[in-house]
């Protein structure tokens, strides 16, 4: 299951990681947010003891979107050693997604 990244656990469960980090921002109001998160889950669960997976609701924790200069949702960021270093914007198909992680990993 995916992480629900907060202002309070960000820094410890993102930043701070280890292991690779997928921070999927979404709204409940975007239509390609709700067909990203089901993905989002599924490599949650398929990758959940080799990476973080988590999501941030823009709405929630609009500072921790701005930090990241987020301004389309679903934006998907991928963080190494607290470092962005991949990312992808809009609606994107599972396997663009899990090559990401997998050049992470």
């Amino acid at each position: 299951m995916a992480v629900e990244f907060t202002d309070q656990n960000f820094e410890a469960l993102a930043l701070k990681s280890d292991k690779p980090v997928i921070v999927d921002f979404w709204a409940e109001w975007c239509g390609p947010c709700r067909m990203v998160g089901p993905v989002v889950e599924e490599i949650a669960n398929d990758y959940g003891d080799r990476a973080v997976v988590g999501k941030v609701n823009v709405d929630q924790y609009g500072d921790i979107s701005m930090k990241y200069g987020v301004r389309n949702i679903p934006t998907i960021l991928f963080l190494k050693n607290g470092e962005v270093v991949d990312k992808s914007v809009g609606a994107v198909p599972k396997n663009v997604l899990v090559e990401k992680l997998e050049a992470l990993l």
